[in-house]
């Protein structure tokens, strides 16, 4: 016989779930009352409790997209005339059109659109971007790029542990794109630069233990800290690794330069599960070959895709695209994941799989293949519908269930995030520059000439090379006649006022008295000055550090032209369009001017200053017995700028 209590209880359940939620110890249960207890279900827990009794038609789902030809990317096929219900910010229930057992509040007719997961990216960087993550939502979900998994050195180094309170603001203010964070391993990027953060065992354990959406350890990038013991920056690499693994993450590499099986061999062997650094073709097939996740940039998708087919390729599932760095006047310009799904087909994967490199396979190398990376039931409803799967035709984006994009502008707003005080005013020289900081004075003051350390844009040699420049009133000089000019980073962290100056050639502004400065030089992100005079740099610099971080450029003595990145010097509280408007005036003041090489701004200078394999001799700020701030970060060998 059932008794009242059950058949209420049946009641209950049909007409109320949540009310059934809330109301556990209502149910009659043999479980003795010690371990009994009220508990309160997460978020997580509560949509998947919903979803499930949407998908059962016991409850009703708030949205059916109707008879699009979907991918399923677990099957590799495309399945014609689909229904997709979704219960809340969740895909609740798939399946042939017309044959949901339940009742929804809302149906949208999507038939002749092909349907694909939203975008991820395995490996980005959205401080490149120079935008805040509620500014870059707009312009990458009208991208199809829902989620994002950040590889954070950047910023951690200007704000140390506060980093992953940082990328979980805007999210948790309402951003639609969802950010999973990958723990800035380069913090400091060597054993010889220190910025405003230090990770260790400690902190890395920390990090993963405070939110799930931690999911392990950023692109580990001081090779030669992994696989030599002797290395000062061992220890701390290694630390946490361990951390990571210990709270089951994933550890991510960065193999740039290394193309033997040996070296291959031994960065799989030290757990390095992945690289973003492929630029050949046979290194790519070798990386795969030997369990490395390929996270393929434009260059790579173009070099090694033709490869693996020709190789007979037959699982693609160690492989994705990814942006990394780009700016938001190139993603405005050229697309952000759509534009890397298009070369990727462009370049012969099959559709297919080329979208699966997008969103199914590097959900997996993340481990939340639960969350996000396609469109099947549990999965966040991040849906991009396109007229035309071949070229990335996109009509229209769902972003956790809402439309986002409807083809022609973005559609949902930018919520109102309030960063921290620690986020501004991270710029710290602690004086005005003058010319006179940026003076090399001759060894000699009475000589003619000086030989000279000189360095290039992307300098991978064993040894800088060396130059005979001329001497003047005790000061060595440029010399634009051979290409060379003077380059400076400045300390931005301690106050101190120092700056580390040399000479470098190929680069720099021909146009007298003129400079540029930035407060963006991966990893640490010191500001960095090139000019053609000493006054002009220290004037480039001074501006920077009056902006709080961003570019100035100097034109005859005058700033001609600023772009402002006030959160951590890395990045701006505003809309993409407006930071690109201000790249864009950059560039074209820089036209202007005269410059040593091609094509004329050095933008990528500031990539010039990676600390990671395959550079050797870098400048880095100065510190205790480097005062020149030249060292071969392979090893720690310095040498003077000028002898």
């Amino acid at each position: 016989m059932i008794n009242r209590m059950t058949a209420l209880w049946g009641m209950m359940w049909c007409l109320s779930p949540v009310f059934l939620l809330s109301q556990e110890s209502d149910r009659p249960t043999a479980i003795p009352a010690q371990y009994q207890r009220d508990f309160k279900f997460n978020k997580e827990a509560s949509a998947r409790q919903k979803a499930a009794l949407v998908a059962k038609g016991k409850v009703a789902g708030d949205l059916l997209l109707s008879g699009s030809t979907v991918l399923n990317v677990h099957v590799g096929l495309w399945e014609a005339n689909q229904d997709i219900v979704i219960s809340g910010e969740r895909v609740a229930w798939t399946g042939d059109t017309g044959t949901y057992p339940g009742e929804v509040l809302k149906t949208v007719d999507v038939s002749g659109l092909w349907a694909v997961p939203g975008f991820g990216e395995s490996h980005k960087h959205i401080e490149s971007s120079h935008v805040t993550p509620e500014y870059e939502a707009p312009m990458v979900i009208s991208d199809g790029n829902t989620w994002t998994v950040e590889g954070s050195h950047e910023m951690s180094n200007v704000i140390g542990n506060n980093n992953n309170e940082f990328w979980l603001l805007a999210e948790e203010a309402g951003s639609p794109q969802k950010v999973f964070i990958a723990v800035g391993s380069a913090t400091p990027p060597t054993a010889y630069e220190m910025g405003a953060g230090y990770y260790g065992y400690d902190e890395m354990r920390a990090f993963m233990e405070d939110d799930v959406r931690v999911l392990g350890l950023g692109e580990v990038m001081d090779w030669s800290s992994v696989w030599n013991p002797k290395s000062p920056g061992y220890q701390r690499l290694w630390e946490m690794m361990q951390a990571t693994w210990e709270m089951r993450g994933v550890v991510e590499g960065h193999g740039s330069g290394l193309f033997t099986v040996e070296d291959i061999s031994a960065f799989a062997a030290a757990g390095l599960s992945s690289d973003h650094s492929i630029r050949l073709a046979k290194e790519g097939w070798d990386k795969i070959k030997r369990g490395v996740f390929a996270q393929m940039k434009p260059d790579a998708i173009a070099a090694v895709i033709p490869y693996v087919l020709e190789m007979g390729i037959q699982d693609w599932s160690h492989m994705s695209v990814s942006t990394d760095d780009r700016d938001v006047a190139a993603s405005l310009s050229l697309g952000t994941m759509d534009y890397n799904v298009r070369l990727a087909i462009e370049a012969g994967a099959p559709a297919e799989k080329a979208y699966a490199m997008a969103s199914l396979y590097p959900a997996r190398h993340w481990q939340i293949e639960h969350l996000v990376g396609s469109i099947a039931p549990g999965r966040y409803a991040d849906i991009v519908l396109l007229s035309d799967p071949e070229t990335v035709a996109i009509e229209q984006v769902y972003a956790n269930g809402k439309l986002a994009y409807n083809g022609s502008e973005y559609l949902l707003p930018v919520p109102e995030v309030v960063y921290p005080d620690w986020a501004y005013d991270t710029i710290n020289i602690g004086k005005t520059l003058s010319a006179e900081d940026f003076v090399i004075p001759a060894p000699d003051p009475a000589a003619t000439t000086v030989d000279a350390a000189i360095l290039e844009m992307f300098y991978f040699e064993e040894d800088f090379k060396t130059y005979q420049l001329p001497v003047l009133e005790g000061e060595a000089q440029r010399d634009p006649s051979q290409g060379v000019t003077k380059c400076a980073l400045i300390d931005r962290y301690k106050g101190n006022g120092k700056v580390a100056r040399m000479f470098w050639a190929g680069v720099g502004p021909l146009t007298p008295n003129s400079a540029i400065a930035c407060s963006v030089s991966h990893d640490l992100h010191n500001v960095w000055s090139l000019g053609s005079s000493d006054e002009a740099m220290a004037m480039a610099v001074n501006k920077v550090a009056e902006l709080q971080g961003g570019w100035a450029l100097v034109r005859d003595g005058e700033v001609v032209a600023t772009v402002q990145y006030e959160i951590g010097g890395l990045m701006s509280q505003r809309s993409a369009e407006t930071v690109a408007a201000e790249l864009e005036n950059l560039y074209a003041e820089a036209d202007k001017m005269k410059w040593i090489g091609e094509p004329g701004l050095p933008q990528r200078m500031v990539f010039a200053y990676l600390t990671c394999t395959p550079w050797k001799w870098v400048l880095v700020a100065p510190y205790d017995g480097n005062e020149s701030g030249l060292v071969n970060v392979t090893n720690g060998e310095t040498h003077p700028v000028v002898w």
